[in-house]
């Protein structure tokens, strides 16, 4: 169904943090883009019951609000909705009610009961022994020592310095302060502009790839990109995720390959690995360039679910 508008500024809000809430705990980008667009057809239905407060939505709505989606026409097929795509609704309302009572709201009551029994995602993030295992693999994961170098440069830039995939396509050498064992990210998410500290061992993969591997690639005199393409072009998000899979792969473990990481996992990893070693919150959400702490509280919720399993 196209997305529909929502006046309900509360409403909105709701999404949005709903949406980065599920990014922030790891979950796959089709979850993420899914699971806040059903939530946004739920609020459409119950603005047009009239209800503009979470308190006044019942587990009559939500059982009404589930009929109708029974009854409603399939657009891409003939028929109704598929027993899948309705369980994928419940999930969003599901997943919904665990968002808000991770941020003490407990008044939103769900009784559906699922036409299957849907399958969850495991919320993935690797641990300190597999990130020195994908740094390892680094050593192998290409045939030519300028790949590999290149290789452990992204893992160094994603993962030990928490950089969004926009923000490591962004970098420019120049914005690698050895002197000052910084990392300048310019292009950060709303154009927010931040330092993000790196450690000697960090700054020495960098300096191994930027005078050693860097060199090497066609076009590199010409271009102020961090990372290029063998083309001698700034590297995309698409290969910057295509190493990762290689990198991945040369680990020849099977528990890491099933995790399915992806590099916003990178992210959530060493946000993780700093809360366990008990860096304060607010450092850590200077380092990611959050806006706000609870944003980054949001981390404390997927510790504890990391160590409950």
């Amino acid at each position: 169904m196209k997305k529909l508008k929502l006046q309900n500024e509360v409403f909105k809000m709701f999404v949005a943090n709903y949406k980065e809430w599920l990014d922030i705990l790891g979950y796959a980008e089709s979850t993420v883009y899914y699971l806040p667009n059903h939530l946004q057809e739920f609020f459409y239905y119950v603005e047009q019951q009239q209800i503009k407060k979470l308190t006044d939505i019942t587990p009559k709505t939500i059982k009404e609000y589930y009929r109708e989606l029974q009854q409603r026409p399939n657009e891409t097929t003939s028929g109704s909705l598929s027993k899948s795509y309705l369980n994928k609704h419940q999930q969003a309302l599901k997943k919904f009610r665990e968002y808000l009572q991770n941020h003490n709201y407990n008044d939103f009551n769900i009784h559906l009961k699922s036409e299957t029994n849907p399958t969850e995602e495991k919320i993935n993030i690797l641990t300190q022994s597999e990130i020195k295992q994908l740094f390892k693999a680094t050593e192998f994961s290409h045939s030519e020592s300028r790949f590999r170098l290149r290789d452990k440069a992204i893992l160094t830039i994603l993962y030990s310095c928490g950089l969004r995939r926009t923000e490591a396509v962004s970098l420019d050498i120049s914005d690698i302060y050895f002197d000052k064992e910084r990392v300048f990210v310019r292009k950060g998410k709303n154009y927010k502009e931040r330092f993000v500290p790196i450690n000697r061992k960090n700054a020495e993969i960098l300096e191994d790839y930027i005078f050693e591997a860097r060199p090497e690639f066609y076009n590199a005199k010409d271009t102020e990109a961090l990372f290029i393409s063998q083309q001698g072009k700034r590297m995309q998000g698409m290969s910057f995720a295509n190493r990762l899979k290689v990198i991945v792969q040369a680990t020849n473990n099977k528990n890491i390959e099933e995790k399915h990481i992806t590099l916003h996992i990178l992210r959530h990893s060493i946000a993780t690995h700093l809360l366990q070693k008990e860096v304060p919150l607010e450092s850590i959400k200077t380092f990611l360039g959050h806006s706000s702490l609870e944003s980054t509280q949001i981390y404390t919720h997927l510790l504890k679910s990391i160590e409950n399993e």
